[in-house]
């Protein structure tokens, strides 16, 4: 029952050879999907031996450069490589006049159809859901429209024991029934209740993508008691100002937002170019909210 989140890149804006630019590979339940494409996201793909080929839905926070200039190679990539089933985009709608023009202009045809879903940047909204997970956008505050996404798990079904499955020769018509929380009814008509055939099924995880944002409420409301979050530190406390006028985040303010919506581990990264060393963010983050890491390029987060 697999949920892993494998951090691409976690460096702002310009990318550094520590850390690359803005993107997430995420394996929920054998469903791939790609956070942001930052330049380079391709190369970070391999290097880290993510299963990219079978990649069917990319989400793209916003439009600035270092969360989806690496989506046109990408996709050129996909062509050249033979695939042929559609991938689906969700993404600012003026993405789709960008790889429009930009397939136009190099004369790129590709073998397969690709899909953009426009986000929604007023209020939180279901994007994709199947029988095992769902996802929602919700906005951030940032300097131009922007979503996070939330990716979280659908109710389990109960489990029927194995043992019981023996001990009174439980048709197998009966089974998905037992699973959605009916008795068992033998043939002779007793009734034997659910609870003593059944055990409750592993919690429902999710994991909450805050790519860029300043400090806001509405963030908070959207994150509530998420699992993971992973929010932008682009900042220490010391350029709180330019945090502020970038609409941008700082370590503390990420925290923050950690300790009032109640999540169960906080991952920050987004850090901007000037940081060679973190030490600032952990002094910074520790007083506030405890359960936390700091993001590296290839660290795997596993829910």
């Amino acid at each position: 029952m697999r949920f892993e989140v494998t951090i691409l890149g976690c460096g702002s804006a310009v990318p550094t050879l520590l850390r690359s630019a803005s993107a997430q590979y995420v394996n929920v339940l054998e469903r791939h999907l790609l956070l942001d494409c930052g330049e380079g996201t391709q190369v970070q793909l391999r290097k880290f031996k993510t299963k990219f080929q079978k990649i069917d839905h990319v989400f793209i926070s916003h439009l600035h450069g270092d969360h989806f200039l690496g989506l046109i190679g990408l996709l050129s990539s996909f062509h050249l490589l033979g695939r042929t089933r559609p991938l689906h985009i969700y993404a600012p709608s003026s993405l789709r006049e960008i790889i429009d023009v930009t397939m136009k202009a190099s004369q790129t045809h590709l073998n397969y159809r690709w899909i953009l879903y426009d986000l929604n940047f007023n209020n939180k909204e279901v994007i994709f859901e199947d029988k095992l997970i769902q996802i929602e956008s919700f906005p951030l505050k940032h300097r131009i429209d922007c979503c996070g996404f939330l990716i979280k798990e659908k109710k389990r079904e109960l489990n029927v024991l194995k043992d019981k499955i023996k001990e009174f020769s439980i048709p197998l018509a009966q089974i998905p029934g037992i699973k959605k929380g009916k008795d068992l009814i033998l043939k002779d008509g007793t009734i034997i209740k659910n609870q003593l055939i059944t055990k409750e099924p592993l919690p429902e995880r999710s994991y909450a993508y805050c790519s860029d944002t300043t400090y806001s409420n509405k963030v908070i409301d959207a994150v509530r008691e998420v699992d993971v979050l992973y929010h932008e530190a682009t900042f220490t406390e010391e350029k709180r100002a330019r945090a502020k006028e970038t609409f941008h985040s700082t370590a503390v303010q990420a925290a923050t937002v950690a300790a009032n919506s109640k999540v169960g581990k906080l991952i920050v990264g987004h850090y901007s170019a000037r940081y060679k060393e973190l030490d600032d963010f952990d002094k910074e983050i520790s007083p506030v909210f405890n359960n936390y890491q700091l993001a590296y390029d290839g660290m795997i987060i596993t829910l």
